[in-house]
């Protein structure tokens, strides 16, 4: 993956809508309009390879609609300036985290040490309460 064409598709392509954003902000959310509405067709985007752009697709596909658009909106901050600016980055952040390919979990058994503290502990606690119990003998 290269970061650095990754960010500069992301900032050429996306399209950016505005709107009133509600929450905090007083009378500011009645009159501008702070809310943010990015989307970046993944046909544009590049810096990704074909494997990458797979994986997008997979674990991306509720936030992708039907004309194969990557979608966010954010309504965070009072100003658009910043709105934006956080749009840019979460679009960034949920693309390079979607396009990282997991490594395969290595099995593990525990160590003999590790298994043998284990049954010690178990046995000490079954003493513990061995010796707690009334012994009626008749």
């Amino acid at each position: 993956m290269n970061r650095n064409s990754l960010k500069d598709s992301l900032r050429n392509n996306t399209k950016l809508q505005f709107s009133l954003s509600g929450g905090a902000g007083g009378q500011n959310v009645n009159k501008l309009n702070t809310k943010v509405h990015a989307s970046v067709p993944l046909e544009k985007l590049e810096g990704l390879n074909s494997e990458e752009m797979q994986l997008l697709k997979v674990k991306l596909a509720s936030r992708i609609n039907n004309s194969s658009e990557l979608f966010v909106s954010v309504k965070e901050e009072r100003t658009q300036e910043r709105n934006r600016e956080i749009a840019f980055l979460r679009l960034e952040a949920l693309i390079t985290g979607a396009a990282k390919i997991q490594k395969k979990r290595k099995k593990t058994k525990p160590s003999k040490s590790a298994v043998e503290k284990r049954l010690n502990l178990k046995k000490i606690a079954s003493l513990k309460k061995q010796n707690r119990s009334k012994n009626i003998e008749m």
